[in-house]
């Protein structure tokens, strides 16, 4: 590896200096040291912008380290790094709802209405459909207006990249299978009352059934952009210190603002009358999908739209079986019980309609492209329960929600039955065809096409 020749990234001390405040503030908290008094509002805002510095730094930083280690054990690493920032917002929720339980046998109503075992679900739930509903749609919004860019200047589409249409190559057929795998079980939790140790046994099966899948894949030379690259092209020893390093300071970050990020949130929902379950439920992942979110528009400005839809299909996959598979289990330590974290009528109908729209998203990638007429149903749908969770009455937004899931699923159907042959070939890809052949049919189709 060269002598790294980039010049410095003012990116890195930038999301040093956002994650500083809000990691002092939490670690002062703990440790009883003097400190401000924020307000709700404004603690939730500090500690937030603290996570997203975090965030940032653990993405360069799993990028970066790509250049060292194994493909199976990146994948395995990056995975849980990915949901790390959504991880620790839950687990404080998990934590405080199996508290709760151990001490009064059930989660009561807290002040503003939602309880702690609701509050445990929320973020993951709405993490898991912003990251559909919005980005997977700003995916192919930017790398349509990336096409019309190149075109204006002498350019043209890439392999993958067209104006209104993401194609992404065989080799992520593993990635919709597996969440296709994660998604039909999925759709069997809003039928029973409580997430058990069981149903996180079987979903971190499932990822780990997943990421034995990518191992095969033969190893690549990452690309890396920014500061990543910047990282990457260090000597071993340096670059290994500090790609480490950053994954350390990232670990405090997220440890020392979490928990004060969710009381911030709760906290503030109680003071303007607003319902805490909202807050936590879109607001709480904004702070841990924005990093994501941005470096997925880049690849695809940059017409690396394959990549980018792949950066986000990975990460759903990963939020769908790890981040879903570790609440029951860290309710459970919490609580000192084996009882499963118990499920309400709201967070049935939260999960239906996330593995609802999950069932829709595997149904439009069938064919291995996400067209911009999908892309709309993604957005619009998410869209309409969205606003339908901040206009309506909870009875209203229960009834909305159920409707929702039904046109998801019959979308779903629809599609899986139009594309049913590219649907046993997808199958077939996902779970048994060696990578190399994948990739060299890859090849060939792109070898057409520009001939």
């Amino acid at each position: 590896m060269p002598v790294a020749t980039r010049r410095f990234p003012l990116q890195l001390p930038i999301a040093l200096l956002a994650a500083a405040p809000g990691t002092y503030l939490g670690a002062a908290t703990y440790l009883g040291l003097p400190h401000p008094e924020l307000a709700p509002p404004l603690a939730a805002l500090v500690y937030g912008i603290s996570i997203v510095g975090a965030a940032f730094m653990l993405s360069w930083a799993a990028e970066a380290a790509q250049v060292d280690v194994s493909a199976g054990l990146a994948l395995a690493v990056l995975a849980l790094l990915a949901v790390l920032p959504e991880y620790a917002v839950d687990a404080v929720f998990s934590w405080q709802a199996g508290q709760i339980y151990a001490a009064e046998g059930t989660c009561p109503p807290q002040e503003g209405g939602a309880t702690a075992c609701a509050l445990a679900l929320a973020n993951m739930t709405g993490a898991n459909r912003v990251l559909v509903g919005v980005g997977w749609p700003l995916v192919v919004l930017i790398a349509t207006l990336a096409v019309w860019h190149s075109r204006r200047h002498g350019g043209g589409d890439s392999a993958t990249t067209h104006e209104g249409c993401v194609r992404m190559p065989r080799a992520l057929s593993a990635e919709v299978v597996f969440l296709g795998i994660a998604t039909l079980y999925s759709l069997t939790l809003p039928l029973r009352h409580t997430l058990t140790l069981l149903d996180a046994a079987i979903l971190i099966a499932i990822f780990c059934a997943y990421a034995w899948r990518l191992s095969k894949a033969p190893p690549e030379e990452p690309e890396l952009e920014g500061t990543s690259a910047w990282i990457g092209e260090m000597p071993r020893v340096r670059r290994r210190a500090t790609f480490g390093a950053l994954f350390a300071v990232a670990g405090v970050v997220i440890l020392a603002a979490a928990e004060h990020f969710a009381e911030g949130l709760v906290q503030t929902g109680e003071a303007l009358g607003v319902d805490p379950f909202i807050l936590v439920q879109w607001v709480a992942p904004l702070a841990s999908e924005a990093p994501e979110l941005i470096v997925a528009c880049l690849f695809a400005w940059r017409l690396k739209a394959s990549d980018s839809l792949g950066t986000l299909l990975s990460s759903k996959v990963n939020q769908w079986t790890l981040l879903v598979g570790t609440i029951p289990i860290v309710f459970a330590i919490s609580a000192g019980t084996f009882d499963g974290l118990p499920l309400d009528t709201q967070q049935r109908i939260e999960l239906l309609l996330t593995a609802a729209q999950s069932l829709f998203a595997v149904s439009l990638l069938v064919t291995l492209a996400l067209t911009t007429r999908g892309a709309a149903a993604l957005f619009v749908l998410f869209a309409v329960q969205f606003f339908g969770s901040l206009l309506m009455s909870t009875e209203t937004d229960h009834v909305l929600n159920m409707v929702l899931s039904g046109v998801y699923v019959a979308l779903a159907v629809a599609l899986f039955v139009r594309h049913r042959h590219e649907l046993g070939q997808l199958v077939r890809d996902g779970l048994r065809t060696p990578f190399d052949d994948l990739q060299r049919a890859e090849e060939r189709v792109v070898a057409a096409e520009q001939d």
